[in-house]
Order: structure tokens, then sequence, then C-alpha cells
């Protein structure tokens, strides 16, 4: 559908030191990254709409590198490229991709004792979803929102965007049915997910009160390379 190239840009595979595990749903296959494996504990890291992991994952390398918390278990990190992304097979939707990350967490909770997940922009929609459906214990959303249709009525204030958007992510739909410990990392200066779609997705976690840092300074793309971003992160899965 013509709406889905709008929310939606697929990266290219790139060559990357980093290991690699498989998972399949629904008969496609898609790839992701794996840090730290082997670990007890795990984290599952789902990106914007137009990310490549292979590019992030030295900054979640360094972030959580083992020496750095000696005293404390490590994580596996598993950090997901989208189907059609990172040359995954398949095509992304909404539906699509809420149904790999359901299927990526079902089979992690089965091999590591806690699974806790992060989400940025488009991924904060899916790693809501996740924490709708599961008793997920630990949540990071980053530069989240309400819902992308919520955005974009704001954008194009005469098109019937109910109609016309297909895929919603409707994160303040499911707030209700979330009860993780949640912490939303939002860009002072973010021109892309204005600060009222991220208010309004914080004031619907009504069972949980979050904990809320807007980075200054930051804009939505560029909000990882804050030194706050990474210490906030690592600080909040380290934290009891």
């Amino acid at each position: 559908m013509m709406q889905r190239s709008f929310i939606y840009f697929p990266t290219q595979a790139v060559a990357h030191k980093f290991d690699e595990v498989t998972f399949e749903n629904e008969g496609v296959s898609t790839t992701s990254i794996l840090l730290n494996k082997g670990q007890d504990k795990a984290i599952i890291y789902f990106g914007g709409n137009a990310e490549n992991v292979a590019f992030t994952a030295p900054e979640f390398e360094q972030a959580f590198e083992p020496a750095l918390e000696p005293e404390s278990s490590p994580y596996s990190i598993y950090l997901v490229n989208y189907r059609g992304y990172g040359g995954n097979e398949g095509a992304p939707s909404e539906a699509a991709l809420l149904s790999d990350a359901l299927a990526i967490y079902d089979n992690l909770i089965s091999t590591h004792e806690s699974v806790f997940v992060i989400g940025r922009s488009l991924g904060s929609g899916v790693a809501s979803y996740i924490a709708s459906e599961r008793p997920l214990k630990k949540l990071v959303l980053v530069t989240p929102f309400d819902s992308i249709q919520s955005i974009a009525q704001k954008q194009f204030p005469f098109y019937p965007m109910s109609i016309l958007l297909k895929d919603k992510f409707n994160s303040v739909e499911r707030a209700g049915n979330i009860y993780s410990d949640t912490l939303i990392l939002g860009a002072e200066n973010d021109k892309i997910v204005r600060r009222i779609h991220t208010d309004k997705l914080i004031q619907s976690l009504v069972n949980r009160a979050p904990k809320v840092i807007f980075i200054e300074g930051a804009g939505h793309n560029d909000i990882s390379q804050y030194s706050t971003y990474y210490q906030s992160i690592s600080a909040f899965f380290y934290s009891h």
C-alpha cells in the first residue's frame, strides 16, 4: 500500500563483525544482531523506520560491555532488523512487525530468565505492543508517540488519516494494558515526534508512572549521540 511508503524506509544489508541470530515467523526468516551471547538476561531492541541496526550495534556494544558492570550480570542484546530491513525477507507492515516481535520475545523468554525491551521511534510502537501483550518487567521507549495516525493527522489536518492509514501503531490504545517499569527518553528538540505526542503517551500510562527524561539539545535522529542517552538506559537496566 502506498501509505506504507511514507512509514517504512527499508535498509540494505551491510557487512559487519557481529554475531547474528535468525528467527522464523509465519514462514519468513529475519536476522538480528546478537551481542554478549549466552547471558541469563536479555534485551531486545527495536529501532526506527530507517534504521539498520548494524550501525547501532557498536554503541550498544560499548554501553553494555560486561566489564563496565563487573558486579552485575551482563545482558545478551538482540538488535532487530525488521522484515525487509538489513537484507531480511518480506515487506514491513504493522501486522507483520508486531507478529514478528511477539514471536521473537516468546522465543527468547524460553531461553533467558528475563527479557526486557527497548523501542526507538517506530520501534516504540512495537515495544509498547509487546508490553501490552506480555508481563514485561522493564521497558524503554525512546522518542515515543501516541500513534502514527495522530502524528500524521497533525501534519495533514484536512485528510482523514483514520481512513487513509492502515498502519496506525496506536500505543495510547495499548497503554492501559502496560504494567512495566518504564523509562521514556525524549528529545528536547524533536521535530518529528513533537512533545505533544510523547506527552499523550506518558499520560496514558496510568498503571505505573514512567520515569521520563527529555535530553537537552537532542533531536529525533541524534538523541543517541548524547551521553545521557546510554547512561540513562544502562542505569535503568542495572538498577533493581
